[in-house]
């Protein structure tokens, strides 16, 4: 690519994921125009009804367009009432992630002006962390290897030294760059050392990588008093780093802190590919009625923004990324907006028109 162009692989998916992708390339372009970039936006097929429709969730295809892109935006994938052999449900999002080793899952989550912050607590109002999940092991890894008997099933966890320090690693270097945007750089560890082996392993590994970022202040948490302390007083968090399936579970929980899952954006990176898309679900119960809240999904798109900038040494597509979030916070902060999540009555198209008139 030119270095005013940029491919990128567009995954709409299942459910409203086609709405807000929708949403949110109208808002990637609008941004676009005004750093002057241009965007090829391709859109490939995948998802769980592709799945019940043809019996191939991820296209070999699909997966060698996300291989070539520079980026990939990505909507939302699988239904309830789609489910493989065993009875799992289709999340092709997961194969892509091994496929391409998107080994950092990035969740980040603030409060916003002009919205309600469900915690009573005034301090919940500058709500403003990141978790860091491990994407490619844990217990996610026994995905489609567990040990199936007559009585019981067994899915095993694994963590190992190379994954676990990679992620870390990141993780401190995250803290490193909020920290030089005026952030605390402090790096908290999740795990639950008390009870497992291989989480005594994980806070081990931890504690060797924090020795290279003397600057970032570090401490370590067991996950159920995480969970507990995530309600209590969030605000004292800045970045969080976990093992694969208590990410899962605590990213649900970090966006509930500041309205919902529509509110909740995320990468997920590896060191040559990363995938961009809103940590909600596909929500076929309001698909197609026009009133799903596309902030996440255009939240996400200037994540993918940042990532670019870094990776591309291009400064523009930075610029494109606060343009975005200082327009979404724009459009609520002036009440223009609210989404239904939140008491209004915003659909898909207020919150885009809004978002694009401060752009």
């Amino acid at each position: 690519m030119s270095s005013n162009r940029y491919s990128i692989a567009v995954l709409p998916g299942d459910g409203i994921g086609a709405e807000v992708m929708a949403a949110a390339l109208e808002v990637l372009r609008a941004a676009g125009t005004r750093i002057g970039r241009s965007f090829d936006t391709a859109s490939h097929p995948a998802g769980a009804q592709l799945y019940a429709d043809t019996g191939v969730a991820l296209p070999p295809t699909t997966l060698a367009a996300c291989r070539a892109a520079d980026a990939i935006l990505f909507g939302a994938m699988g239904l309830p009432h789609v489910r493989g052999a065993d009875g799992t449900e289709i999340v092709p999002q997961l194969d892509i992630r091994f496929a391409l080793d998107l080994y950092a899952g990035v969740r980040p989550v603030r409060t916003w002006p002009g919205l309600p912050v469900p915690l009573a607590d005034p301090r919940a109002t500058a709500i403003d962390l990141v978790l860091v999940r491990e994407n490619t092991e844990g217990l996610f890894h026994a995905r489609g290897r567990g040990v199936v008997e007559a009585d019981a099933v067994c899915d095993t966890m694994k963590i190992t030294r190379a994954g676990t320090a990679r992620v870390v690693d990141f993780a401190l270097e995250l803290a490193r760059q909020r920290k030089a945007h005026g952030r605390p750089g402090k790096l908290t560890n999740v795990d639950k050392a008390n009870v497992f082996a291989s989480m005594a392993f994980w806070r081990s590994v931890f504690v060797e990588r924090a020795k290279a970022f003397p600057d970032i202040a570090t401490e370590h948490a067991y996950v159920d008093a995480m969970a507990l302390n995530l309600v209590l007083k969030p605000w004292v968090y800045d970045v969080l780093v976990t093992e694969n399936m208590f990410g899962d579970i605590l990213s649900d929980l970090i966006a509930s802190l500041v309205g919902g899952m529509g509110m909740a954006p995320s990468g997920d990176i590896g060191d040559d590919h990363a995938l961009f898309q809103p940590a909600h679900g596909t929500a076929p119960d309001i698909a197609g009625q026009g009133i799903a809240n596309p902030t996440a999904m255009i939240l996400s798109a200037a994540m993918m923004l940042d990532w670019l900038a870094v990776r591309h040494d291009d400064s523009a597509l930075a610029d494109g990324a606060r343009a975005i979030e200082a327009a979404v916070q724009g459009a609520f902060e002036s009440g223009v907006v609210r989404p239904r999540e939140f008491g209004g009555a915003s659909g898909t198209a207020d919150i885009v028109r809004a978002v694009i008139e401060r752009l």
